[in-house]
C-alpha cells in the first residue's frame, strides 16, 4: 500500500467519525490549546491515531485544539493541509488553506511591499486571479508584474524577486511546478485557495501567510474543507449552495431592523474581514477626500487583540497612516480621550478615523452618548486656523449588536458613522465566523468603497454562513434580552455574596437606552503587602475561579472566550486570550464572563458560593 493510499484510506475514516464540533463550533477550548504548537500539536497526535484501528469520535474530539477559532485554522482545514501536503511532498506547515482566492496573493504582496522586494505572478487560469489591481496599486503600494502562461515551463528565474504561481487544478494530483517557482496558489472553483510555499529560504514568509489568514481574513470554512476532503478522498462532487434572495433579504432586514441603518449592509466571511475592507474603505475614503493628509487611526491600546493588530499592520504599509492610542478604561475616559486626541489631531490638519467598542471590551463600559456625540461633532481648528477634518467613527457592537446606534433618531446621526459586529456571537449563535457591517445616512457613500475592499480581497460570507446567518438572526433580539436577564440576576448574586469585588457590568440607566449585554468582568477581592503582591494574588485568584468553576460545572461552563452563543456560559482572561497582541501594560488579568440565554443562574450562584466559600472570600 503506498503513502498517499494510507492517507487517503486515514482521511477516510476521519470522515466516518466526523465530531459534530469540528463543523458546527467556531470557537477553541483554551485548555487544550497550546498556541506555540497548534497545528503541529492537533497532527502530531492525528497521525499517530493512523497506526491504530479503534479511534472513533470521541477519540478525535479528544485531539488537541487546532489552530486558533475556525478563522485561523481548525480541525478539517488543519487535515487537508496534511493531505495536500501529503499529495505534493511537502511538510504540512509549508500547507496554508483560505476561504478567499486572492488573499495568500495579497499576502505575498503585502510582505514583498514592506520589504521592497518585487513580485512576478503567473498564472495558467483563464483571466487574472487579481481583482481591482489599479485600486491595489494605488491604495495599498503593491506592485505586481503579472504574466500569462500555458505551461509553468515558461517561468523563468527572476533573481532576488518571488514568484509567485496561480493555478487551478484538482486537489487530489500533484501540483505542476518548477524549481523557479517559490509559491503555488491553487484555487478552487467552490471553496477559496491554498498556498504552498516551495522556497523556504524566504525569511517569515510562512509565518507571514498565516498572520495575514489571522488578522485579514480567515481560513478555509469547516464545511468547504469537509466537502474538498470528500472530493478528493472520495470523487465527490463538490456541492453548489447557493443563499435564496429571500434569506439574503432576510439578513438584510435583520441588520437594519437591529443596527436602525437604511443602507445596505455588507456581510464578510468573519468580523477581522468586514472589518479590514471597512478600514480599508475608510482609509481610501480619506486619501481621495483630503490627498496628501496625514491619517490618524485612533484606537483603544487594550480592545480586541485582532483589531488592534490589524489597525497597526495597515499602518506599517500605509506611509500616511499613524496609530494614535485612545484610552477608554482603568479610570479613562472615552469622551475625554477622544476630545484629546481629536484635537491633537486638528492641530495637524490630520484626516481622523476612530475604533471603538460600545461597551468597551472587557469592562463593559458605555460612554455618555450625547457627551460622545458632542466630541466628535465639535468644529475644531487646524494650527494655520482653517476648518479641521471630521471624523470618521466606526463602532463595534458586537457586545450590544441591537441598539440602534445608526438611525436618524440616533445622537450620532450627523457624525460619518459605521457599525460592525462579529456573526460568529450573537447573530449566528456560535454558528458560523461571518461579520457585517453598514452605516448611517451620514456615511452612506462610504459603503461603495468598503464594498470595492471586500471584493478585491475576495472576503465576502459563503453561501453556507449567509444561510446560518438567516436562519438565527430573526431571533438574536430575543436571545439578547434573555441572555441579559440571566446575567443580571447572577452579577446581583456576585454583588450580594461579595460586596467588596470589581464587577463591571452596564449599569441600568444604561439599559433603559438599550445596552443589554450579557457579558460582565469580575475582580475578586484579594490580600497583599504590597501593591504588585495584592495584583499577582488577584490574577491567581481569578484564574483559579475559572477552574472551578469548570471543574463543577463542565457541562455548563467552558474556557474559552465565547459571546452569544446558543447555550452554556464562557469563562477567560482577556490577558491570555483576546489581548494577545496587546501591549502587557495594556492587559487585562480580570474574569470575563458571558452567559447564554439557556443557562441555569441558581447551580451557577451555588458552585461560584462554594469557591467564596473555600478561598475565605466572604
Amino acid at each position: 500500500m503506498t503513502q498517499i493510499t494510507t492517507c487517503f484510506n486515514t482521511v477516510r475514516k476521519i470522515l466516518d467519525n466526523l465530531p459534530t464540533g469540528w463543523i458546527e463550533l467556531t470557537t477553541h477550548r483554551l485548555d487544550t490549546y497550546d498556541e506555540e504548537q497548534a497545528k503541529s500539536q492537533f497532527l502530531q497526535q492525528l497521525q499517530a491515531l493512523t497506526s491504530t484501528t479503534d479511534y472513533d469520535v470521541n477519540t478525535l474530539d479528544a485531539l488537541p485544539t487546532a489552530y486558533d477559532y475556525a478563522r485561523l485554522g481548525h480541525p478539517l482545514s488543519c487535515v487537508l493541509e496534511w493531505l495536500v501536503a501529503q499529495i505534493n511532498d511537502v511538510p504540512a506547515d509549508q500547507v496554508i488553506t483560505y476561504s478567499s482566492k486572492t488573499m495568500p496573493i495579497l499576502a505575498v504582496l503585502r510582505k514583498n511591499t514592506l520589504s521592497t522586494v518585487a513580485t512576478h505572478l503567473y498564472y495558467d487560469t483563464d483571466s487574472s486571479p487579481l481583482i481591482d489591481s489599479e485600486r491595489l496599486e494605488r491604495v495599498y503600494n503593491y506592485n505586481v508584474h503579472i504574466h500569462k502562461i500555458e505551461s509553468v515551463a515558461q517561468i523563468p528565474k527572476h533573481g532576488d524577486a518571488t514568484v509567485l504561481f496561480v493555478t487551478q487544478a484538482p486537489y487530489k494530483t500533484t501540483l505542476e511546478i518548477n524549481k523557479n517557482i517559490d509559491a503555488t496558489v491553487n484555487i478552487h472553483p467552490n471553496c477559496g485557495s491554498t498556498i504552498i510555499v516551495h522556497n523556504t529560504g524566504i525569511t517569515d514568509l510562512v509565518k507571514d501567510l498565516q498572520h495575514v489568514r489571522r488578522r485579514e481574513t480567515i481560513a478555509i470554512t469547516p464545511l468547504n474543507a469537509l466537502h474538498v476532503l470528500h472530493e478528493i478522498v472520495n470523487d465527490k462532487t463538490v456541492p453548489t449552495e447557493n443563499c435564496q434572495p429571500q434569506e439574503l433579504n432576510k439578513v438584510f432586514d435583520c441588520i437594519k431592523d437591529n443596527t436602525g441603518s437604511t443602507v445596505t449592509p455588507l456581510v464578510a466571511s468573519s468580523g477581522l474581514s468586514i472589518q479590514y475592507a471597512m478600514m480599508m474603505g475608510l482609509v481610501e475614503d480619506a486619501m481621495t477626500q483630503h490627498p496628501g493628509k496625514a491619517i490618524k487611526l485612533i484606537i483603544p491600546p487594550n480592545c480586541y487583540g485582532g483589531t488592534n493588530d490589524q489597525a497597526r499592520r495597515i499602518a506599517a504599509l500605509i506611509p500616511t497612516v499613524d496609530i494614535v492610542d485612545l484610552y477608554v478604561d482603568n479610570g479613562q475616559d472615552l469622551v475625554s480621550s477622544l476630545d484629546v486626541v481629536l484635537k491633537n489631531a486638528a492641530h495637524t490638519d490630520s484626516a481622523p478615523i476612530i475604533l471603538a467598542e460600545i461597551p468597551t471590551n472587557p469592562r463593559v463600559e458605555v460612554p455618555d452618548m450625547d457627551k460622545l456625540a458632542a466630541v466628535l461633532m465639535e468644529q475644531r481648528k487646524t494650527q494655520h486656523d482653517t476648518l479641521a477634518i471630521a471624523p470618521a467613527f466606526t463602532v463595534d457592537q458586537t457586545f450590544c449588536p441591537n441598539v440602534k446606534l445608526l438611525n436618524q433618531q440616533s445622537v450620532l446621526s450627523q457624525v460619518k458613522t459605521v457599525s460592525y459586529t462579529s456573526g460568529s456571537k450573537f447573530p449566528s449563535g456560535g454558528r458560523c465566523n461571518s461579520g457585517y457591517c453598514t452605516t448611517n445616512e451620514a456615511a452612506k457613500s462610504v459603503q461603495a468603497l468598503i464594498e470595492k475592499h471586500l471584493n478585491l480581497s475576495d472576503n465576502g460570507a459563503t453561501a453556507n454562513q449567509l444561510n446560518t446567518l438567516a436562519e438565527h438572526m430573526p431571533s438574536m433580539p430575543e436571545r439578547i434580552t434573555e441572555a441579559y436577564n440571566k446575567t443580571r440576576e447572577f452579577v446581583d448574586h456576585v454583588e450580594r455574596v461579595l460586596p467588596n469585588a470589581k464587577i463591571n457590568f452596564i449599569p441600568h440607566d444604561l439599559v433603559e437606552r438599550g445596552f443589554t449585554p450579557s457579558v460582565f468582568s469580575l475582580d475578586l477581592p484579594a490580600s497583599g503587602k504590597t501593591t504588585e503582591e495584592h495584583k499577582e494574588n488577584k490574577k491567581l485568584l481569578n484564574i483559579k475561579l475559572i477552574e472551578h468553576m469548570i471543574e463543577k460545572q463542565p457541562d455548563d461552563c467552558t474556557h474559552c472566550v465565547s459571546y452569544g452563543q446558543l447555550k452554556g456560559s464562557y469563562w477567560t482572561i482577556p490577558a491570555t486570550s483576546t489581548q494577545g497582541t496587546t501591549k502587557e501594560n495594556d492587559k487585562d488579568y480580570i474574569v470575563r464572563v458571558a452567559f447564554a440565554a439557556d443557562i441555569d443562574v441558581a447551580k451557577l450562584s451555588a458552585t461560584f458560593d462554594e469557591f467564596c466559600h473555600n478561598e475565605n472570600l466572604t
